[in-house]
């Protein structure tokens, strides 16, 4: 009920310009063991080059240890504790093998009227970044920096706002060192149809360009859902999503660009199963 971590200001919106539209073609398969481990297999098609990765997740009690090993060579163990010592406190801390001075230590923290997130690399002269939110489930004003250790500058500086009520969510963010403004909107329009309504537009200062993004989803019934986006750009995208059974999805995207119309389309698949 309180307002979330700073990457959730604007979420609602991104997800829905943003989230399954791929021109990829990507399976994923995953089994649970007897003991409750979740083993999941993903292989990624993108043009000429496949990508596979092996993850493990098991949890006991607050505990979550996450090993994922991926077709480039790298292992990557997360281990996650719920509730540590206190009510809405999480800890996180990623290691890479074989660079394990990449390895990070994060902390979040969630409350009825706050959420923050820090976090730090595990090497002498780490990245630190920070971010804090403030209000409650109606508005939220934050803000997100980075300090590099090592060079004594700040990476990153962004800030955000945002408003929420029973079915519009609005969002302003203020990102890349202040060089870019983006304004959000998500309305969902019918709640029974899960139809929803959004945008989003994004001004450059240095480039003095903005970019408008307009998207849409419906449910057809309830086991299958239509997506729609269009940008300034003139790329138009479409999907459907079916999950022909509980947590196992079928999607079928397709990109087009209007503006050259003799380039081929781009079209993406997805089969996630899950018994």
């Amino acid at each position: 009920m309180g307002p979330g971590l700073y990457s959730d200001i604007g979420k609602k919106a991104r997800d829905l310009l943003n989230k399954d539209f791929h021109t990829d073609q990507k399976f994923t398969l995953t089994t649970y063991t007897s003991s409750g481990a979740a083993i999941t297999a993903a292989s990624t098609k993108k043009n000429e080059a496949i990508f596979s990765e092996v993850q493990a997740k098991l949890k006991q009690k607050n505990v979550t240890v996450d090993v994922k090993a991926t077709s480039d060579s790298l292992l990557l163990t997360t281990v996650t504790i719920e509730e540590f010592g206190v009510p809405g406190l999480k800890k996180i801390v990623t290691i890479p093998f074989p660079n394990q001075t990449a390895g990070k230590a994060e902390v979040q923290y969630l409350h009825d009227y706050a959420g923050i997130n820090a976090s730090f690399g595990l090497n002498s002269k780490p990245l630190v970044n920070f971010s804090g939110v403030l209000g409650n489930k109606d508005i939220a004003v934050g803000a997100d920096v980075a300090y590099d250790t090592a060079t004594g500058d700040f990476t990153k500086y962004n800030a955000g706002l945002s408003f929420t009520n029973a079915d519009l969510i609005a969002a302003v963010t203020l990102n890349n060192k202040g060089d870019s403004l983006t304004a959000s909107y998500y309305h969902l329009v019918n709640v029974e149809k899960n139809t929803a309504v959004g945008a989003e537009v994004t001004r450059s200062f240095s480039s003095k360009q903005n970019t408008v993004t307009f998207g849409t989803q419906h449910a057809l019934d309830p086991s299958t859902t239509v997506k729609a986006r269009y940008n300034s750009n003139g790329v138009a995208s479409a999907l459907i999503q079916h999950e022909w059974r509980p947590k196992s999805f079928f999607n079928l995207s397709t990109e087009v660009d209007t503006k050259a119309f003799e380039k081929s389309s781009k079209v993406g698949l997805s089969l996630v199963l899950k018994p």
